[in-house]
């Protein structure tokens, strides 16, 4: 009787693991296709600005052909990845599959023109969008279409940054604060995986990153411990540096959203302006650094995120000038996503620290980029596996330390509003018992105005 049910049970174990096997290699095949298509095109746009700067000033132009192709054929598709992330939590209307082309094109006509977004938030898109299609084939139910749209972040995240184990992670660790869904494990590795497998195999390559070798500084304790435990102090105080940065960043973008949507009557108008002020920015601090992706050197000494793991590659306030260029075209309506902008961010905020602090740079940029991503998407185990696969697993340790302790000092907040909050940071908070990240914004935003009206400054 118990051989029985022990062959049973690894009988229906073996037919779990090859069912879902069958279900996602197509899929992410097919999302790692799209994936390298989108990061062709985008190379391809980003380098033809290069050549042809002008194209700067025709932004706000841009920006009103992608307001109405979202509002001729968009739909629901405008609220990009926090429909997929609501599609997963509240099964309903699904995620439409003309989200994947739409987006692709809006987001390589933001960099087309210069606007600072990133493409992580597309190749998400991407991936809910063909994952639900191919959900609506096989005849998936309520469930198996959860862990298909799961498994569809995985494997349009793994792709896009050549990443597999940490999309995998960050599709499981990014629907509910302080909850991951292990029921998509198997199919999100496996997405994950396939659709990282499938850009390289069409010849797309992703950048690579270096952490230099750098010598302990010689302590006291030296010749007892081998661990820098200065070193250590330093790390975790850069990293609270890098959780408020996180926090300034998502409350700048829905901060920025709503003053535009208040003040500006005609919608179509809001990223007109947001591409004049890009414009006005640009043409005030007199380079184009914080345009785009910010990867590739559109000149020789512009600060990029592979220029921040060198002394000397950033300025002191680039980490600040890419959160307000990056919040203002996110915020006014133009398209892409946010993650590469936040490394970005990191990077060059980790470079300022350790020339404060007299720490290695190229660890400091590295730490910074993954922890201000971490703080502002609240996936810091995602994050700690990220920075392993990006700069191997030396500094686990560090890597670890940093996104932990940005995650808590990003507080309550993130860029996807629709983000549930399954186990709040800090008990005994007046987030503590708030559903959804939203939820928590807006409370925040009561407290603020009722700190203003108390000290007199909103009073006529």
């Amino acid at each position: 009787m118990n051989d029985k049910n022990f062959t049973s049970e690894y009988f229906f174990i073996l037919k779990h693991l090859l069912r879902w096997t069958f279900i996602i290699v197509p899929i992410a095949i097919v999302i790692g296709s799209m994936v390298a298509l989108f990061l062709w095109l985008l190379t391809l746009a980003i380098h033809f600005r290069f050549g042809h700067p002008y194209l700067l000033y025709l932004l706000p132009l841009a920006g009103v052909l992608i307001y109405f192709i979202y509002k001729l054929v968009g739909q629901s598709a405008e609220k990009g990845n926090n429909l997929i992330i609501d599609e997963i939590h509240n099964p309903g209307g699904g995620v439409p599959k003309r989200m994947a082309p739409i987006v692709l094109v809006t987001t390589v006509i933001t960099h087309l023109f210069g606007g600072s977004a990133g493409r992580e938030g597309t190749a998400v898109q991407i991936g809910g969008s063909i994952a639900q299609m191919f959900g609506k084939w096989f005849k998936l139910n309520e469930a198996d279409t959860r862990i298909v749209l799961t498994a569809g972040i995985a494997a349009g995240f793994g792709a896009v940054f050549g990443t597999p184990l940490t999309g995998a992670i960050f599709a499981m660790e990014v629907l509910t604060i302080g909850r991951i869904q292990y029921n998509a494990l198997l199919p999100c590795l496996i997405a994950g995986v396939i659709g990282d497998v499938t850009v390289a195999a069409w010849g797309v390559h992703h950048t690579a990153y270096h952490i230099d070798v750098f010598k302990l500084a010689p302590h006291w304790y030296s010749g007892y411990l081998s661990f820098d435990f200065v070193l250590l102090a330093k790390v975790i105080i850069a990293s609270a540096a890098f959780g408020l940065a996180s926090f300034l960043f998502a409350y700048m973008v829905h901060g920025i959203k709503s003053f535009f949507v208040k003040r500006v009557s005609i919608p179509w108008l809001i990223p007109v302006l947001g591409g004049l002020i890009i414009i006005g920015l640009t043409a005030l601090i007199g380079k184009p650094d914080y345009l785009s992706l910010g990867v590739d050197a559109e000149h020789a000494g512009a600060v990029t995120i592979p220029s921040a793991f060198h002394a000397g590659g950033a300025d002191t306030w680039s980490w600040l000038l890419k959160t307000i260029y990056t919040t203002l075209t996110l915020a006014t309506g133009f398209k892409g996503g946010e993650v590469t902008p936040l490394f970005y961010i990191g990077a060059t905020l980790g470079n300022t620290l350790s020339i404060l602090m007299d720490a290695p740079v190229s660890l400091f940029a590295a730490l910074g980029f993954i922890a201000v991503f971490a703080g502002a998407t609240n996936t810091p185990l995602a994050c700690t596996f990220m920075g392993i696969e990006l700069f191997g697993g030396e500094y686990a340790l560090f890597f670890a330390v940093a996104c932990f302790t940005a995650y808590f000092f990003s507080g309550h907040s993130g860029i996807y509003s629709a983000q549930r909050i399954g186990v709040p940071k800090v008990d005994d908070t007046q987030f503590s018992d708030a559903a959804t990240l939203q939820e928590a914004g807006s409370r925040r935003q009561g407290y603020i105005q009722k700190k203003i009206q108390k000290y007199g400054f909103g009073k006529e």
